[in-house]
């Protein structure tokens, strides 16, 4: 499918969502991989010209599923449209949807939202002085958006699945015996995580991937929109805590929440919003375990092979170490 195919059908797609005409202009795709490609474009609807952005899924599911393709939770592309509209009404700055697409349209699963200006670049937001305004408020904020997401009514979104603390450990288990690369640190973590699972964990939403890189950000006003709900799933909401915190996410940060915040700062917030008592014990848990996680994300990553990944992923796997080592660094008290 063409960017000439893609604009025809999607003009059509408007038209029949969103209002006539539809015409599209300069459509431009921003990121394509294996799971999902995105579009940015402007569009006439009903007299207007409106900033949009498409996100479609692989169109059709592999002829032999990879071995690991089921370990994680992922909701489908109408499932996680739903999950944003279930955000939205909570209060959450989630991508408002305009359409769900449909078979009919012949683009593939996948839907529209509107478009927002901002920074997504980590480097940028936690280094450049005219981003110091919005590191200022991003730990509140983030407190009060994970507050809100965990608030999210699980009967509004009954599609999401579950998974334990002791099912992700057994997913990376799953990863490492699949790739047969038994690193002596990653293995020890993983016995690490099982002999430390919270005992007291609730079950709400959870976004799954709450970090910097999937916000878009402004200069002043901190984080306006919270990306990437493609792993969303109903698990301990410490999760998004934790991952938050983890090192790797810090991108070089001095302060543990992202690399802009201190964890307290991170606590208060959340709890004044109406989330949970949060016990630091707990949480951290889930950001030792997040980067024992994300080691084993990196010999995926690294092991799939620059065909199906790309370039920049396959390097990635390269990176396994750095992982491991932030995880021994935190069980020693260096963070």
């Amino acid at each position: 499918m063409g960017n000439d195919s893609t604009a025809t059908l999607l003009q059509r797609a408007i038209a029949r969502h969103m209002g006539a005409p539809g015409t599209v202009y300069d459509l431009q795709q921003l990121t394509g991989g294996a799971n999902r490609t995105t579009w940015s474009f402007d569009a006439d609807v009903g007299g207007s010209r409106q900033r949009l952005i498409m996100q479609l899924s692989a169109a059709a599911p592999e002829d032999v599923p990879h071995p690991l393709a089921e370990i994680s939770p992922h909701p489908t592309a109408e499932e996680g449209a739903w999950l944003m509209i279930a955000a939205v009404k909570a209060g959450v700055p989630a991508p408002k949807i305009r359409a769900i697409l449909e078979t009919s349209d012949g683009l593939g699963p996948g839907y529209i939202t509107e478009r927002v200006d901002g920074e997504t670049l980590a480097p940028k937001i936690l280094r450049e002085a005219t981003f110091a305004p919005a590191r200022a408020k991003m730990t509140q904020q983030a407190g009060e958006i994970l507050a809100r997401i965990h608030s999210i009514p699980l009967s509004e979104v009954p599609f999401l699945k579950g998974q334990t603390a002791e099912e992700m450990i057994d997913a990376q288990r799953k990863v490492v015996d699949f790739y047969d690369l038994h690193l002596p640190a990653i293995e020890w973590g993983l016995r690490w995580a099982a002999d430390n699972v919270p005992r007291q964990a609730r079950r709400t939403v959870v976004h799954g991937d709450f970090r910097i890189g999937n916000m878009i950000v402004g200069e002043n006003d901190g984080i306006r929109l919270v990306l990437d709900w493609e792993i969303g799933q109903a698990s301990d909401p410490m999760q998004d805590l934790g991952w938050l915190c983890v090192k790797t996410w810090r991108f070089g940060g001095k302060y543990p929440v992202g690399g802009f915040g201190r964890r307290e700062d991170l606590f208060a917030a959340y709890e004044k919003a109406g989330g949970q008592s949060v016990d630091p014990a707990h949480v951290r848990f889930w950001e030792a375990f997040g980067s024992v996680k994300w080691a084993a994300g990196c010999l995926r990553l690294g092991m799939r092979g620059v065909e199906e990944m790309g370039v920049e992923r396959c390097a990635i796997g390269r990176r396994i170490e750095e992982p491991l080592w932030d995880f021994y660094e935190l069980l020693e008290g260096r963070d």
